[in-house]
């Protein structure tokens, strides 16, 4: 596999089957990459005080289009409420509960925004608060691993043989449940890094690290920006070079300004779920590691062994975390039966305050993962912020992924294609323009990554994710 320093960064490494891929690149046009949320009722009522939307996004962040939203309908954006972010080079349909007027939200004109109001609610949504996604994506210049151009049937072939080979060595319709680079900032891994300095009490190298840490694939505009935070602190001169697209940071830099020093001020400019996603962001890196060394150590991940906290997996397929028992030599026959029949799942740790550790050979890899990472003398308590403070839970190792359908699509090159694909292939990617297009259809549960069910296949470098 070719060098790719994300994929080190956040843990995303190792695959689950010992196959070529078929490279490709997602999201060559924002089209390609489709998102429809399978939402948990929400019960309407004409009294109700919440309007209810149904909003399709073409290439916006969720948190930067509840923003605008809010700035245009005049109300605090914690008015707004949704079930999960979605990817922004895409195509998202979802759910939006917002604290507004209905006339007035469907009122709402922006660019590249369609708003159906669906009718009102007193039910607010959360994080969660559905069932899954469906997805449509198209991977374009599937490539062999020299980088000459797939044929379909030769793309097609590769991905039924990973398909057999996942099934076999994991279980039928599972795969490994990575947490996706957007988790971390897919062209600037910088959630965790901001997440690591806040569980260690270091504000200022916090603030920092959001400002001016430098990115992977950021444009020219970005990077100068960034450089000259780096070089010259928060001062007010970079107010002149800041992109208008880095919101967040033009809110932080500001803020500085006026308050010099105010680091812990600067963080809580940030939306209160972008804060809570940094401490998410640090935890997953030790999930996603943790995950890595148990499969490079030969364990099973889709059933137990014994030492393994395991979990009961609920009828919206998430786990129930509170229910996690440890799993003994005696009842490791009763509880690997019910791993294979999909009522239990083994876990992997997203560290907190009151988090449980597996024992055993799995619990040893925690151990090792959370010392490497020098966070073994971290309690997780935030003291100076405490609603970021987290007691920390197990995810399922496993997830599973339904209504699986692969085809082709013709091979275009025209202007609708995005910069990445214009500007060719780069050293250390793996793609070809005229490689197939190869178009795949699922259902996956919420807290499920579609990237990472297509990282499996693909087998390519992050960034063409």
């Amino acid at each position: 596999m070719s060098f790719d320093p994300l994929s080190k960064i956040i843990g995303l490494e190792g695959y689950a089957t010992n196959t070529q891929g078929i490279g490709g690149v997602l999201k060559a046009r924002t089209t390609d990459f489709r998102v429809e949320e399978v939402s948990t009722p929400v019960h309407l009522d004409p009294r109700g005080r919440f309007t209810v939307a149904k909003i399709t996004l073409t290439n916006w962040e969720t948190n930067r289009f509840c923003t605008n939203l809010a700035r245009n309908l005049n109300i605090p954006r914690n008015r707004i409420f949704f079930a999960g972010t979605k990817d922004k080079r895409a195509v998202t349909q979802q759910l939006f509960v917002i604290d507004a007027n209905q006339n007035k939200v469907s009122q709402i004109e922006m660019p590249d925004v369609e708003i159906e109001i669906l009718g009102r609610t007193h039910q607010k949504i959360g994080f969660g608060n559905h069932r899954g996604n469906r997805f449509t994506i198209i991977a374009r210049g599937c490539s062999h691993e020299d980088g000459t151009p797939m044929t379909e049937q030769e793309a097609l072939d590769e991905v039924e043989r990973i398909k057999k080979r996942l099934d076999s060595n994991v279980g039928k319709n599972l795969f490994p449940n990575w947490i996706g680079p957007q988790r971390f900032g897919s062209g600037r891994p910088v959630t965790a890094e901001v997440g690591r300095h806040i569980i260690t009490n270091k504000w200022e190298n916090a603030v920092m690290a959001y400002l001016s840490m430098e990115g992977i694939t950021e444009n020219d505009d970005a990077e100068n920006f960034r450089k000259f935070i780096r070089e010259n602190g928060p001062v007010e001169e970079a107010l002149e070079l800041i992109p208008k697209w880095l919101g967040f940071e033009k809110r932080m830099l500001e803020h500085l300004i006026k308050q010099p020093d105010d680091w812990i001020g600067a963080i809580k400019k940030l939306p209160n779920n972008l804060q809570l996603m940094t401490i998410h962001a640090i935890q997953s890196v030790v999930f996603n590691k943790s995950l890595n060394s148990r499969i490079s150590a030969d364990l099973p991940i889709s059933v137990p062994v014994p030492g393994d906290l395991v979990g009961r997996i609920d009828e919206k397929g998430q786990l129930d975390a509170g229910s996690c028992i440890l799993v003994e030599e005696r009842t490791l026959p009763r509880i690997k039966r019910n791993c294979e029949l999909g009522r239990l799942t083994p876990t992997g740790p997203l560290p907190g305050t009151e988090i449980s550790s597996c024992e055993g050979a799995g619990g040893q890899i925690e151990k090792d993962v959370i010392k490497e990472m020098e966070l073994d003398d971290v309690n997780w308590f935030i003291e100076k912020i405490p609603r970021l403070s987290t007691k920390g839970t197990r995810r399922a190792l496993v997830t599973n992924y339904s209504d699986f359908h692969v085809d082709t699509v013709p091979i275009v090159n025209d202007d609708t294609l995005g910069k990445k694909w214009i500007n060719g292939p780069a050293e250390n990617s793996r793609w070809n323009p005229e490689g197939a297009c190869i178009r795949f259809r699922f259902t996956l549960s919420s807290g499920s990554y579609a990237t990472t069910l297509l990282r499996e296949f693909m087998q390519c470098p992050l960034e063409q994710l």
